[in-house]
């Protein structure tokens, strides 16, 4: 006689789910996965790298589960014989006693090639119950909320909910044979060489960066930092338009779009305002000053100028989020949104000291919020798979050296922005403190000056100060500071790229 439904849900009724409507559920399929484990025990490692006793529905179940689990991996045997001296005697199953009920389960077991696929049933219908506890919670929440609860607070929890749930919701994971990793290995070189400049990650449109770097990696974290008025803010945004620029969707076998080149962006500006973003980027686009812009010393071919650079980034997939004051967790909730609605491909984020942590303890300090932020976006670089960007401040100890090179120890809050970080580029222009260093004219001073400034003047260095799958250095870049942009050194004997404009 085979074991039912019915008779072991007597034992355990659930008192919050109406009897018209129980939880998703399969006891038969929870009752031949316990039984394959008694009769043999490889069963349980077939599933043990992803089902936990939590997962099962009946409680008995998870007991059960959970104590033949502890016996297999102390190396001893877990049959019925062994296994009811650790479960309460009294147990009632449908009139049987726990040792009968044991070994009923070994009796009727299916054969252990159907373990897995038994235990991942028990997986997903697990999942489906915590899928219907986020529901029932957001209801009850939104119905009992009190007169000052923010909406959007309860919103961003049950976002990051549901991507826990389906981060965790999968089988994925463990152990792979190598031969896996040497085919995705393969498999990255070929798209590289047919990618623009022949790179393994995405191409920042800077050549001598690219050369060091080979682009932006899928899964990094970049940090771009420098003191004020070097030009990182720039940087960042050079290279996000030339991302966003070089974009080539490509359509996959499930019918969604990857960039086959290029890419989408995604650029939180906390301290830019959306409008003042897109004046800097038409700036560079044009080769007209903001300031100009802004102030409206234009010529009519110069607004010719503009309004086709305007067209142009109209067609590009490039998405501004400039609200102030984000928290890390609004801030991967709007990205997880971002990659789930549009696609994205790199993410910029200016700059990590204005963002905010997510205020579990009013006593943390500003080093554990920044480590926080920092562990938030190396995570959710990898959940994504996307590179991303995060500008960051430097400490004010560079100005007081003689040569003002910053180093990682300039790191506001280094530990944890240099421990999580991939990449840390620093932005240096000489020019930027010679120029207020000018001597009294006609001096021996003010002509070794002149000649310094001629040296610099136009010039700045992106300095790699760590890299996990690169070298360091430094790169010369050309910097034109009237317009923010950054552009490839001629190198000996070679003229520049034709600027676009």
């Amino acid at each position: 006689m085979a074991l039912t439904d019915s008779t072991v849900l007597k034992l355990a009724p659930d008192p919050g789910t109406p009897a018209y409507r129980s939880a998703p559920h399969n006891i038969e399929a929870e009752q031949s996965l316990l039984g394959a484990i008694l009769v043999n025990n490889d069963a349980f490692y077939r599933v043990s790298d992803f089902l936990e006793a939590k997962h099962f529905f009946e409680p008995l179940h998870q007991t059960i589960f959970e104590t033949a689990g502890s016996l297999i991996r102390m190396g001893k045997i877990a049959t019925p014989v062994t296994l009811k001296t650790f479960l309460p005697a009294d147990t009632d199953v449908g009139g049987m006693t726990i040792g009968q009920y044991l070994a009923r389960l070994a009796a009727e077991a299916t054969t252990i090639i159907n373990a897995q696929d038994y235990g991942r049933t028990i997986y997903d219908l697990s999942l489906r119950r915590d899928l219907i506890g986020i529901g029932e919670d957001m209801v009850n929440v939104a119905y009992d909320a009190p007169v000052d609860f923010q909406p959007r607070a309860q919103i961003e929890d049950a976002e990051r909910r549901l991507y826990e749930l389906a981060e965790s919701g999968r089988y994925d994971g463990g152990f792979q044979k190598f031969s896996q990793a040497l085919t995705v290995a393969v498999d990255l070189a070929a798209k590289a060489f047919q990618r623009d400049g022949k790179l393994s990650g995405i191409s920042t449109g800077l050549r001598d960066l690219d050369t060091k770097m080979g682009g932006l990696q899928h899964s990094d974290l970049i940090i771009v930092a420098g003191r004020p008025g070097m030009g990182k803010t720039s940087l960042a945004t050079n290279i996000a338009y030339n991302v966003a620029q070089a974009y080539v969707p490509e359509l996959q076998a499930d019918g969604t779009m990857k960039a086959a080149n290029g890419g989408v962006i995604g650029f939180f500006s906390c301290e830019m305002s959306a409008d003042q973003l897109a004046t800097r980027i038409v700036a560079e686009r044009t080769g007209i000053p903001s300031s100009h812009i802004r102030r409206g010393g234009i010529s009519e071919a110069d607004f010719e100028k503009i309004r086709q650079v305007s067209i142009e980034l109209q067609s590009l997939p490039f998405y501004v989020d400039a609200t102030g004051g984000l928290s890390i967790a609004q801030l991967m909730a709007r990205a997880r949104r971002l990659k789930r609605q549009k696609g994205l491909d790199l993410l910029v984020i200016d700059y990590i000291q204005l963002l905010s942590g997510s205020g579990k303890r009013a006593s943390d300090s500003r080093v554990q919020e920044i480590t926080e932020i920092t562990t938030s976006l190396k995570a959710l670089a990898k959940e994504l798979n996307v590179p991303v960007i995060a500008l960051s401040q430097l400490s004010r100890q560079v100005e007081s050296r003689d040569d003002k090179r910053p180093q990682l120890s300039d790191l506001r809050e280094s530990g944890s922005i240099e421990q999580d970080a991939d990449v840390v580029l620093f932005v240096f222009r000489e020019e930027y403190y010679l120029a207020m260093k000018e001597p009294r004219p006609g001096t021996e001073e003010h002509a070794k000056w002149q000649a310094d400034m001629e040296r610099t003047t136009g010039r700045a260095e992106v300095i790699i100060g760590k890299q996990r799958h690169g070298p360091t250095g430094t790169v010369e870049l050309h910097f034109d500071s009237s317009v923010t942009r950054f552009g490839d050194l001629a190198h000996d004997g070679q003229l520049p790229d034709r600027s676009d404009y």
